[in-house]
């Protein structure tokens, strides 16, 4: 447990000193556990380590499969987001699960969200995820204002979306100047678009989380970090 206290305490100071340098308050940043492989009593353990230090934490599932596990954390109320690769055909298990969908990234998810939110009668919240690294192994939207408002609106129109921000994945590479040159393109994106309803911004992982802090990011998503690298034989 002092392992796992230590790192999140190592989280928690990464964040203030980022925010404090971008002249932002730490409190306005929300940070989402990427729980992919973790089992629900390590989500637990984290969640209350957290909760000591005055922190509300969400957690993100990347895959549909994971799901399940999340029911045993239940009693903790917390905020549930989507934040993996999503494949059409999980469309009805992602709008079950979370409360807010990170990864849309393209018209085909777009509509079969719709569909499923309007077959459950609810209204889903979706983050639009931009390709701003220019990288093909990634997914998004082309980090284009006009593609976007485009998205928006066809979500808007569907009247069982609503949009309330972008997500990126920043750049995989060491070069510095670009990872955060791929998350200031969000911010600049977000303020190009002059859509209020569009304020949050989902970017920033372990290995980017002060760049986007200090770039702008409303909502950060960390694992490993936190758990420590993934087992995946578990």
């Amino acid at each position: 447990m002092s392992e796992l206290a230590d790192s999140i305490d190592q989280v928690l100071d990464r964040i203030a000193q980022a925010a404090q340098r971008a002249g932002r308050s730490a409190e306005d940043i929300a940070i989402v556990l990427a729980t992919k492989t973790r089992t629900a009593d390590e989500i637990r353990a984290a969640v209350e380590i957290f909760s000591e230090r005055g922190v509300r934490v969400g957690v993100g599932e990347n895959r549909a499969q994971e799901i399940a596990k999340h029911a045993e954390l239940e009693d903790l109320g917390l905020t549930r987001h989507f934040i993996g690769r999503l494949q059409t055909n999980k469309a009805r298990d992602a709008v079950r699960f979370a409360d807010l969908i990170h990864s849309v990234d393209r018209p085909g998810l777009i509509d079969a969200l719709e569909r499923r939110a309007d077959n459950d009668g609810v209204t889903q919240r979706i983050l639009l995820q931009v390709n701003t690294s220019g990288e093909d192994t990634k997914a998004g939207f082309a980090p284009d204002a006009a593609v976007l408002k485009d998205a928006i609106d066809r979500c808007r129109d569907g009247g069982t979306l609503t949009v309330e921000g972008l997500m990126t994945i920043g750049s995989h590479t060491g070069d510095e100047d670009e990872v955060r040159r791929s998350l200031r393109d969000l911010r600049i994106l977000r303020e190009d678009l002059a859509d209020p309803a569009v304020r949050e911004l989902s970017m920033g992982m372990t290995h980017d989380l002060e760049q986007a802090v200090e770039e702008g990011a409303t909502i950060i998503r960390v694992g490993s970090a936190v758990f420590g690298e993934r087992n995946y034989t578990k």
